[in-house]
């Protein structure tokens, strides 16, 4: 969402509490959020091992491709700290929960108007 100075309408970042350009103090905008992306949740598709670099990816809004690589990296170059993160990160970072059978999303139950409202029982006599 963009923010703009509602004194001289000049396009600001969305962490500025003044105009750059007036000074005018900038309303709280509560919300507002900060970082796009998902909670940090390990998501059951698409993950290769754990997850981990998914969920992360997810969470910052980064390729998954590039945290991968930087993942390999660094089991190859740290001497085990990526390794030992990377356990925990198993073991701390929820996982995604599963679907219940026979479940409606949200807001999508009843899947018609119930009881029919047009004619009698048996529909279509």
């Amino acid at each position: 969402m963009a923010v703009f100075c509602h004194q001289c309408g000049t396009g600001l970042p969305p962490s500025a509490r003044f105009c750059s350009n007036c000074g005018t103090g900038i309303p709280y905008n509560p919300t507002a959020q900060p970082f796009p992306g998902r909670p940090l949740i390990r998501p059951r598709a698409g993950r290769a091992i754990a997850g981990v670099c998914l969920a992360l990816a997810q969470a910052n809004g980064w390729d998954v491709a590039v945290v991968r690589v930087i993942t390999v990296l660094g089991f190859c170059f740290s001497g085990g700290f990526v390794g030992i993160a990377y356990l925990a990160g198993w073991i701390g970072i929820p996982e995604e929960p599963y679907p219940m059978p026979g479940t409606y999303p949200p807001g999508t139950y009843p899947p018609g108007s119930y009881p029919p409202s047009t004619g009698a029982y048996p529909p279509g006599v």
